[in-house]
């Protein structure tokens, strides 16, 4: 089963990337990403973990244009 993803959700885990990269995560944004992937996960009936998951590999390995 593919794990749906929005893109909000991917927008703020690419600015939390970001983030992490420069060395600045900030609580603030890390805490929102977790809301986001937690509250996408319930509205959508799947796994926190499958999205956060789904969500990293996304964001840090994306797949090659076609």
């Amino acid at each position: 089963m593919a794990i749906e993803l929005s893109d909000e959700l991917i927008k703020m885990k690419e600015a939390a990337w970001a983030e992490i990269q420069d060395g600045h995560l900030t609580v603030d944004t890390a805490a929102a990403v977790q809301a986001a992937i937690t509250a996408h996960a319930e509205e959508t009936g799947q796994s926190r973990y499958d999205v956060e998951a789904a969500l990293k590999k996304h964001v840090r390995h994306p797949e090659p244009d076609a």
